[in-house]
């Protein structure tokens, strides 16, 4: 089952079109807190999204540039400001499609499954985990805050996946080490306090310098 996000702030159109695609067999998210969307873009990890452009904060302009930032996802415009200027911008910020409105459900659906299907045919989800505003892309192994972002490493990458995967409880050594190094039996605990030292340094240079904490006799945590 695809799973859709709008991010619609009229709660009368969004509500139709998630009523609607819902009897389509879609998992339909409505965005609710529109100063924070990628906390609930990274909660839904949808595999499309259809975005206003006219929102409360920050337009849909935005949100589609936070959005390429970490994923590939296939990003459908609605919106009345239909004319020529607006489109183009549409396309050149990253989005696939636009839609005008007033729509048609039907050929709203249609032009869904078209690109679903032109987008899964050739180019993988990515997976995005979030915490903080921080984004971790595990399929391209990035990690992106604050407009910063660090290429990582093996190691680096099972690590913060692990941690962000369990963001609401402290991760024992021995599970990390087992995560890290699932092929040998037996690794120095220093060689793991090694590797995250390392990150830690990483991440504090994109501002984040206690996201990464330590509890001492059991083990780390994301804070």
């Amino acid at each position: 089952m695809y799973r859709i996000l709008i991010v619609e702030d009229d709660e009368m159109i969004a509500g139709s079109v998630k009523r609607h695609l819902e009897r389509w067999d879609y998992e339909v998210v409505c965005v609710n807190d529109f100063a924070n969307i990628m906390p609930e873009y990274a909660s839904a990890a949808p595999q499309l999204v259809l975005m206003d452009i006219k929102l409360p904060f920050y337009n849909g302009y935005h949100w589609c540039s936070e959005i390429r930032k970490v994923s590939k996802v296939p990003i459908i415009f609605l919106s009345s400001a239909a004319d020529n200027m607006n489109i183009v911008m549409a396309v050149n910020m990253g989005g696939d499609d636009f839609i005008a409105k007033p729509f048609d459900l039907d050929v709203l659906t249609v032009k869904i499954q078209a690109m679903l299907r032109r987008s899964y045919d050739f180019v993988s989800q990515s997976i995005v985990l979030e915490h903080r505003g921080a984004m971790l892309n595990l399929t391209e192994a990035t990690f992106l805050y604050a407009g910063g972002k660090l290429e990582l490493t093996r190691n680096e990458l099972r690590i913060l996946q692990v941690l962000m995967e369990n963001k609401e409880k402290v991760v024992s050594r021995d599970t990390l080490m087992t995560k890290l190094w699932e092929n040998d039996s037996y690794v120095d605990e220093n060689t793991l306090s090694v590797n995250v030292n390392r990150l830690r340094k990483r991440l504090e240079s994109l501002g984040l310098a206690d996201f990464i904490q330590t509890k001492k006799g059991i083990g780390y945590r994301v804070g």
